[in-house]
């Protein structure tokens, strides 16, 4: 498999066009515009559906799925227990919701599991409500 570069995780990445073609900054931001261009939940779902294999879908709805698990203060084994998503993957979704670019956050408050700069599971500390 060819190996690709990595994308920049940053929140105002700017890539520029590689020498073979655009770079991956650019196919970001592309993928990003189409993401705005749909209009319903039903439309968002056929492009997810359409673009990604049903293994990347089931691992970026697991993603999802502890996030508001990590935002009621449940600890890592009882969120593995009750959805099934392994205790490295809930690690990682609480290291991102630490130290990510943001995104899960922002869609956690407005979709009211988390509270503007409430606190949340951290990652490597188990912890109980």
């Amino acid at each position: 498999m060819k190996r690709r570069p990595a994308l920049d995780r940053s929140p105002v990445s700017v890539a520029a066009p590689s020498a073979a073609g655009l770079g991956a900054g650019a196919r970001l931001d592309g993928l990003v515009e189409a993401l705005r261009a749909l209009e319903t939940p039903d439309e968002v779902r056929r492009f997810l559906i359409d673009l990604c294999t049903p293994a990347e879908l089931e691992a970026m709805a697991d993603r999802w799925a502890v996030v508001p698990e990590l935002a009621e203060g449940r600890a890592y084994r009882e969120i593995h227990d009750r959805t099934g998503v392994s205790v490295t993957t809930v690690g990682r979704v609480a290291r991102c919701l630490s130290l990510g670019a943001g995104g899960y956050r922002l869609a956690a408050e407005r979709l009211g599991h988390l509270s503007p700069g409430a606190a949340f599971a951290v990652p490597g500390h188990e912890h109980t409500p």
